[in-house]
């Protein structure tokens, strides 16, 4: 995917408008599921900031895949949920008003966080001779200008005109999913000889890192002594990440289209995984 009006201008604009519809949905009441629930809220956190770019490392090192599929796992790894995830969890039954909190927190801390793993990934998997530099300070800004900016905004709109930023909710999520398809189909276009030569390890990478994320988010819930809704969305919240972000990432700041790739097809795995998980709690006896 070369710089264009879609990686250069579309892309970050719509991650934007993505981001200020998260941020209409969002009231101060909200975070306080952080005192109320602390312990789901530090599992959710945990799960997603640590535990999932730790399972990421641990396959990569199994699979021994190549040195850009790895990176473009780490960065999907390291992404927070999105707004997708909000919306899954609520088809899930799940606790919506914690994966709505536990998406705002993780984006804050994200800011911090994102640059420090594609930072360490770049200089632990690709050789001296593959020179990509993360630039950190420049990485910073943006996420603030596409993540805090944008979401900070849509609470002060949801503050002021509640009724307009309710009826928007919907048609945002629309949007947030419909755009990530299309980026994912003009990826997979756009560089469908990469993806048809690392389709095996990237595939068999990504399709396992979700199952496995999700699986290990509802283990640990259960054992913590997390309810079913709580459960769900731990689950959820550690299993779909924001793809979005993640293109935006490797197209935008870092130029390289191959390691949207990884991205793209996460994305793919983790609607099956997410449609899979709201069939199971549809037809399941527990609230």
């Amino acid at each position: 995917m070369e710089n264009s009006y879609l990686t250069d201008i579309l892309l970050p604009v719509s991650l934007f408008i993505i981001m200020l519809g998260m941020g209409m949905s969002l009231v101060p009441n909200d975070f306080k599921q952080v005192v109320r629930y602390p312990k789901a809220m530090i599992l959710g956190l945990f799960g997603q900031i640590i535990m999932l770019p730790l399972m990421a490392l641990a396959l990569i090192s199994l699979l021994n895949v190549s040195p850009m599929v790895a990176v473009g796992v780490m960065i999907i790894a390291a992404c927070p949920g999105g707004t997708s995830s909000n919306l899954i969890s609520h088809l899930a039954r799940g606790d919506t008003a914690l994966s709505i909190s536990l998406t705002a927190c993780s984006s804050l801390l994200t800011v911090i966080t994102i640059p420090l793993i594609i930072s360490l990934s770049l200089e632990h998997f690709l050789s001296t001779e593959t020179v990509i530099q993360l630039p950190v300070l420049k990485t910073i800004i943006t996420l603030i200008v596409i993540t805090l900016l944008p979401v900070s905004l849509g609470m002060l709109i949801r503050h002021k005109l509640p009724q307009f930023a309710i009826r928007q909710e919907r048609k945002v999520n629309a949007f947030s999913g419909l755009f990530l398809a299309f980026l994912v189909v003009a990826i997979i276009i756009q560089q469908s000889t990469a993806v048809k030569a690392g389709l095996i390890d990237t595939g068999l990478t990504v399709f396992t890192l979700n199952l496995v994320s999700m699986f290990s988010g509802y283990l640990v819930s259960k054992v913590a002594g997390l309810n079913s809704q709580q459960a769900t969305t731990i689950t959820v919240e550690i299993g779909i990440q924001n793809g979005t972000l993640a293109i935006l990432i490797a197209t935008t700041i870092l130029h390289q289209a191959d390691l949207a790739i990884p991205a793209a097809i996460y994305s793919l795995a983790m609607f099956f995984s997410g449609g899979v998980l709201i069939g199971l709690r549809k037809y399941s006896n527990k609230p």
